[in-house]
């Protein structure tokens, strides 16, 4: 999972404090690249931002691997606009309707908005690659699991790149994980039945935005010996503090220094 990857970097080095004889190594490339590795038993962990799918459960099972989920924090899901856009809100119907098969906003001038910068008006949809579990997440949450995603998106790698390039271009909007937001970006709230919530590590805990999400991690089986004591761990005060540090909720309440 390329949204959990620094946080999985963070935990790995200190890691090394605690037990510095348990080598870890860890790689990014997106939610569907850890599945398949663990479906073909290259990784003893999983990282990542959706749920495994049936079909890669059987594929898994097939292989005699039964994966275990185990879940390691949460995420608000950030929608990312430059900061000259003057939008301070948007609706889930809005996103639908921008990113979505079948959509018909494609100029800001449908939402109602002129952004300097932007002399096109064309809204610009920066989007995530197939294999990203944010992808897959925001096309179940937002558009809906039977819809697809509108063809002409800027589809990146990362969720870096994503912020990247929303930064540069006053006409884009983009999608990720909160922990990738910079100054250099501006975050609207989304609009919800109880009024318009803010994406933040407290709207992510108490469930309040309304596209958070659990982060997972995946074990083959049960996970025992080495690699059960470094999840154990990683749900400890100590490892949940960590991905509080790197501004993602924990998954259970803790309290740090």
């Amino acid at each position: 999972s390329d949204t959990l990857v620094n946080v999985a970097q963070a935990w790995a080095e200190e890691y090394k404090e605690v037990n510095p004889n348990i080598a870890i190594a860890v790689s990014g490339g997106g939610s569907g690249t850890g599945i398949s590795a663990m479906i073909n038993g290259t990784v003893d962990l999983a990282n990542a931002s959706r749920k495994m799918k049936e079909k890669e459960v059987k594929m898994a099972e097939e292989n005699g691997i039964y994966p275990i989920e185990h879940v390691v924090g949460f995420d608000a899901l950030a929608i990312f606009i430059h900061p000259d856009n003057p939008i301070d809100e948007i609706s889930l119907e809005q996103l639908a309707d921008i990113y979505g098969e079948g959509g018909t906003a494609d100029s800001w001038s449908q939402i109602g908005v002129e952004i300097p910068g932007c002399d096109s008006g064309e809204i610009v949809r920066v989007s995530r690659q197939n294999n990203s579990g944010t992808f897959v997440y925001f096309q179940e949450a937002v558009l809906g699991k039977e819809r697809d995603f509108r063809l002409g998106s800027r589809d990146m790698h990362g969720s870096k790149d994503v912020v990247d390039l929303v930064e540069k271009t006053p006409c884009a909007i983009g999608y990720s994980g909160l922990a990738y937001a910079t100054d250099h970006v501006k975050m609207p709230c989304v609009l919800t039945e109880g009024g318009c919530v803010a994406p933040s590590v407290e709207t992510a805990i108490d469930q309040s935005y309304p596209i958070a999400r659990p982060l997972f991690m995946y074990t083959a089986g049960q996970p025992e010996g080495s690699v059960k004591e470094y999840l154990d761990w990683i749900l400890s005060d100590t490892g949940q503090c960590i991905i509080l540090d790197k501004g993602y909720a924990p998954a259970t309440t803790v309290s740090c220094g």
